[in-house]
């Protein structure tokens, strides 16, 4: 060859090892063209082919090196996980020249895979695919968190089909198959797919890009599990800090209602303060009731009654048992709380409904202000004790019949600023035993400037008839003091008096009045001791003795009456009326006097033929009015009789 044609033989060569197209004969053509010898062209073309082989593949890693840099610029410039994810699949799909790239998830609680992204996917099934624990390619790559591939997947291990993974391969036509873990230390995240719907092995330097591509895959999903995590640690804090607001708010204004609670105890405000603190911080209405389900407070300084359902009382029962608020849904009432020291009831807080539910501390804000409210009634127990001793003790020395004791109370009065001077009028009240101590408060209560205490199992009030409206008299005050404590209440009423020194017989002949009207059964009721002055002098008896009286003196002409059905009695009543005179009694009675004559001849056989003697006459006259009064009080005591 000459010197001329040499470097075009070399360029030849050159260009038959660079170009892109292999051409074996272009090359073979170029080494006899440098006179070469054939055996050594051969080894010759081999290093040319060996060079372009390793060329070609070099040129690839440069391009999968420039996809894999565009990659993870990517991930640190998209944020978007999904967008992230669908990139990275179709730069694989592109990359690997397959039919079909998916990226299936992995699930750690129900160590499942879902498909995520897919691309080149043609069928719906194939694209919502979950592949259960340990089936198929996938279930291989997640126990081994290594690459696994197959070259036809229906000749894949027989233990690894499942029927729902391979009807969703043949809807997608799929048959070669890689698969690549996607790693986080020891953790799968998932796995990364290529596939091709015809037969076909998969090389070592493809395994390496796909597990390149399925490590950036990676990092984006740990990345997205990170963000859920701090998402939801995020979530849990705010919610922890919104919750410990709340909670903080809640124990303030519990400390701000306890605070205000106590000082309307100390400032003696009574149930109003509790009532309007409680609505005030709760923003609802708050109705406080006493023992006897009255209200006593209300913080809409409403005058409406409470009524009370089976629901309420219910709940209320609940509340006293427990001594806890109770929430209850009945007629505007949102919840309940009982006032209680030990075993001692008070009265309830009834809560109205507001704008918000009533939470624990809430509702131990509502038993704390219960407890308050006790504490106030047993402060007002205590001083109203406290009165009633003072009071006790000075109506004893002022009705007291030694002089020494009386002006001994009356010099304690003035000590006191009470004007007993001015007391002129007083009122005896009855009741059982049991209920006096609640007759004197709320006698005291009724009779403001009274002197109110108990003397000798009754209630004596000493009054000053100014002081008093004049819309209230002494049947007015008995009414309430009965309903006040749920028990008839009787009422003697002896004449005024002008001084001090008169209320000693006052309180006497009314005391007096009073046993003989207990003796003739009689409650409930204001009477006046001029009405019974005779009687009650005559006899201040008990009433076992009383009654046997009556039943001795006239009992006989009842029991008469009752058998035959005749009216002796109203008879003899009218005959003693009249003074004995059976013409007046005729008259009084409209009857003939032949008519009375002989009826008083019946009596005669009755009470026995001397009846009408002066000594009977009396006694008989005497019972016969006693007997009288009872019937007029109430017209069916005398039957008892």
């Amino acid at each position: 060859m000459t010197d001329a044609a040499m470097p075009s033989a070399l360029l030849a060569v050159i260009d038959a090892v660079a170009g892109g197209q292999r051409d074996d004969d272009r090359v073979r053509e170029a080494l006899e063209r440098l006179d070469i010898e054939p055996g050594a062209a051969a080894a010759v073309l081999d290093r040319l082919l060996g060079a372009r082989r390793e060329l070609g593949r070099l040129r690839r890693r440069e391009h999968e090196l420039t996809v894999l840099f565009a990659s993870a610029r990517e991930l640190a410039e998209v944020h978007d996980t999904g967008t992230l994810l669908d990139r990275l699949v179709e730069r694989a799909h592109t990359m690997m020249g397959c039919d079909v790239t998916y990226l299936s998830e992995f699930d750690s609680r129900t160590r499942t895979l879902r498909v995520r992204t897919t691309k080149g996917s043609v069928s719906p099934v194939f694209q919502q695919l979950e592949v259960p624990p340990g089936a198929g390619l996938a279930g291989a790559v997640v126990e081994s968190r290594a690459a696994h591939w197959v070259a036809d997947y229906t000749r894949y291990a027989a233990d690894r089909h499942d029927a729902g993974v391979d009807d969703a391969v043949a809807a997608e036509g799929l048959v070669s198959i890689l698969g690549v873990p996607m790693l986080s230390g020891g953790d799968v995240l998932g796995v990364l797919f290529v596939a091709n719907r015809q037969e076909m092995a998969f090389t070592q330097d493809q395994i390496a890009l796909l597990s390149a591509l399925a490590d950036h895959a990676s990092v984006v999903l740990q990345t997205a599990q990170r963000m859920r995590d701090l998402q939801h640690s995020d979530d849990e804090a705010r919610s922890a800090l919104e919750r410990l607001t709340a909670h903080l708010d809640e124990r303030d204004r519990a400390n701000t209602v306890h605070q205000d609670l106590l000082r309307a105890v100390l400032a003696g405000g009574g149930f109003g303060p509790v009532a309007r603190t409680l609505g005030a911080a709760l923003g609802r209405r708050v109705v406080v009731i006493d023992e006897r389900d009255r209200p006593i407070a209300d913080s809409a300084d409403s005058a409406a009654d409470v009524s009370l359902g089976a629901v309420t009382r219910s709940a209320l029962e609940a509340a006293r048992s427990s001594g806890r608020c109770v929430l209850v849904d009945d007629d505007g009432l949102s919840a309940v709380a009982s006032m209680t020291a030990g075993p001692r009831y008070f009265g309830a807080a009834l809560l109205g409904v507001g704008k918000f539910e009533l939470t624990p501390v809430d509702r131990r804000t509502v038993e704390r202000a219960m407890q308050v409210g006790a504490l106030l009634a047993l402060q007002r127990e205590a001083v109203a004790d406290a009165e009633s001793r003072i009071q006790a003790e000075l109506v004893a020395d002022l009705v007291d019949g030694d002089p020494e004791r009386r002006a001994d109370g009356e010099r304690r009065a003035r000590r006191l600023d009470v004007p007993v001077g001015e007391f002129d009028t007083v009122l005896l009240f009855t009741v059982s035993g049991t209920a006096r101590s609640a007759v004197v408060r709320a006698a005291q209560q009724q009779l403001p400037g009274a002197l109110v205490g108990e003397r000798r199992g009754s209630v004596v009030a000493l009054v000053s008839s100014g002081g008093l409206p004049a819309t209230v008299d002494p049947d007015a005050v008995r009414a309430r003091l009965a309903a006040a404590v749920g028990e008839p209440v009787g009422c003697v009423v002896p004449p005024g008096v002008d001084s001090v020194a008169g209320l000693a017989g006052a309180v006497a002949t009314a005391a007096r009045t009073a046993r003989l009207l207990s003796a003739l059964g009689v409650t409930g009721t204001t009477e006046r001791t001029n009405d019974y002055l005779p009687y009650s002098a005559v006899l201040d008896t008990d009433p076992r003795s009383l009654r046997e009286f009556l039943d001795a003196t006239i009992g006989a002409v009842r029991a008469y009456d009752v058998e035959r059905g005749t009216e002796l009695l109203p008879t003899l009543r009218a005959f003693v009326r009249c003074a004995a005179s059976p013409t007046k009694t005729a008259r009084a009675l409209n009857f003939h006097t032949n008519t009375i004559l002989q009826r008083l001849d019946r009596l005669d056989r009755v009470l026995g033929i001397d009846w009408r003697d002066d000594e009977r006459l009396f006694r008989i006259s005497l019972a016969v009015r006693l007997d009288e009064l009872a019937s007029r009080v109430d017209p069916h005591m005398t039957s008892a009789h």
